[in-house]
């Protein structure tokens, strides 16, 4: 039974999901009373928070295991006396999860009420205090050290200073008030620093404010899944595309033992700073952080070796990630969906400019993978299909680890080849909340596997650009093939005059050899 209301879109974009997710591929699979069933279970579980806090480890500073006692005490004094276990992951082994309690639904509400921001709220649901640039409204006489209730203001329409709000506001729980009403509002008050410490939240998750810095990252566990399916090796060159805020970059340099070099990119200077500061605080030193468009990144003539920033030549990567811009659909908890469907569908060519680029960019036999955080057709299994079809030497590649679901049906591809795309879909989940009991009862097993399923909405594709023109070309020539091949011939143009006309280049299976460290499909 759901805490909170469905997830509210735009009619344009509730009308569009509504196609998305029963198209006839998946009607036909499932049956529509199924389908039906799976779509509004996945709308109410995007109004909530995950089952779990995920935190990635910075395994280049201190193991798993340290930080693990260090991070149990610290919630042991957060919680007071709630024992709140902290699990490790066994395919994951550089993640700790700690289980969210939640919703309670025994919490007295005070008289006196503060209203915050949509996204404030969104981080009080997952563990955060309340810092004054997310307060909208206080009750008219609230004063330092009052208990006040905590609500969300989830359609953005409460008036700024406001001193009562009768609109829709979505309760989060009580805290202690660190400032008066006049201090908040003041025009010569705080700006920033903490308004209301939260002490008796609906989800209790731990506060990560300080806490263990430069031992702990914050991460969903599908964005973790990332960066080990890319796989990085210690020496090689890998690129960020759209790196922001650099959670995904520092895990790869981790990954590396910081051996290599880890290009990182972003369009937004305020971004790339970020990313410049996590990587500091983490002591990676194989990160290099640039402020530029992905799209132009591909250079269209020679450039000065002594450059290390964009644009850069053709085939200079060895691992690419383009974790790209999207509708973010998939973030959990979001309660009301902004974006208009002009805008979710301004993605989709966005994202195929950005692919196409990292696709010039990586080497022959470099791997790239794509990932989002929504969970529309348009940009994820559509735009695998489009990728196939268009870049003839791309093929689909198994991932390690594969703990979300297969693809979705309804872009048209193989079921064989939605079995190597991994789905986050939160509507596998059953059941929504966890008390201290169901907790104390449950097996880790039990928990590592909803830890598994009651994440945010999540897309990942792995593909491998094969180097096997020449291959191809060689081995016809040694059957006395009609294709004539001349060993002068510059490689760039003996590549040009083959192509693969397979979409997964399936049908020269047979003549591929095998890149190092990676494996073909059977």
């Amino acid at each position: 039974m759901s805490f909170f209301p469905k997830i509210y879109f735009h009619c344009e974009v509730e009308e569009y999901l509504t196609k998305v997710f029963r198209n006839n591929e998946l009607i036909t699979a499932l049956g529509a009373k199924e389908a039906e069933s799976k779509y509004q279970s996945l709308l109410s579980h995007l109004s909530h928070p995950p089952a779990f806090t995920t935190v990635r480890v910075n395994t280049h500073l201190a193991s798993v295991k340290h930080v693990k006692k260090m991070l149990f005490e610290e919630i042991q004094k957060q919680f007071k006396g709630i024992c709140v276990p902290v699990l490790e992951h066994p395919e994951l082994q550089d993640i700790l999860l700690i289980p969210t309690i939640g919703p309670r639904q025994d919490l007295k509400k005070h008289e006196s009420e503060v209203i915050v921001g949509a996204q404030c709220g969104y981080a009080v649901l997952r563990g955060a205090h309340v810092y004054v640039p997310g307060i909208i409204s206080t009750s008219r006489f609230m004063k330092a050290g009052d208990l006040v209730s905590v609500y969300s203001d989830i359609e953005g329409k409460c008036k700024r200073g406001a001193k009562e709000f009768e609109g829709v506001k979505v309760f989060l729980g009580n805290g202690i008030s660190e400032l008066s009403r006049s201090e908040i509002f003041s025009s010569h008050g705080p700006m920033n620093g903490m308004g209301i410490r939260m002490i008796e939240p609906v989800y209790l998750s731990p506060s990560f404010d300080n806490v263990l810095p430069s031992h702990l990252f914050l991460q969903n566990l599908p964005s973790v899944v990332v960066s080990h399916v890319l796989n990085p090796q210690p020496g090689e060159r890998i690129l960020d595309m759209c790196a922001a805020p650099g959670g995904k970059t520092t895990h790869l340099a981790t990954l590396m033992h910081d051996q290599g070099e880890v290009i990182a990119m972003d369009k937004i200077a305020n971004k790339v700073k970020k990313i410049k500061q996590n990587a500091e605080l983490l002591q990676l030193n194989c990160i290099k952080a640039f402020c530029y468009d992905g799209t132009k990144a591909l250079s269209a003539e020679n450039r000065e070796d002594e450059q290390e920033g964009p644009p850069f030549l053709p085939e200079s990567f060895d691992r690419i990630l383009l974790d790209a811009p999207c509708s973010g659909m998939g973030q959990r908890p979001n309660m009301s969906y902004s974006s208009t469907l002009k805008e979710v569908m301004s993605y989709q060519p966005l994202q195929r400019k950005l692919f196409t680029v990292a696709v010039k960019l990586l080497k022959p036999g470099g791997v790239l993978v794509y990932s989002t955080c929504t969970i529309t057709l348009s940009e994820n299994e559509e735009q695998v299909a489009w990728a196939l079809e268009t870049f003839p030497y791309l093929q689909l590649q198994r991932q390690e680890p594969h703990i979300g679901g297969e693809g979705m049906r309804g872009a048209g591809l193989a079921l064989d080849q939605l079995k190597l795309l991994q789905r986050f879909d939160p509507s596998a989940v059953t059941v929504q909340g966890m008390d201290i009991k169901a907790l104390q009862d449950s097996r880790e097993d039990d928990l590592i596997s909803l830890a598994n399923k009651d994440c945010i909405g999540f897309f990942i594709a792995k593909f491998i650009k094969l180097n096997v023109l020449l291959e191809i070309a060689r081995k016809l020539e040694g059957k006395n093939s009609l294709l004539a091949v001349n060993h002068d011939m510059p490689k760039q143009d003996l590549k040009s005059s083959c192509f693969i006309s397979s979409r997964s280049g399936d049908c020269y299976s047979h003549l591929l050899p095998t890149p190092p460290q990676e494996s073909f499909l059977p």
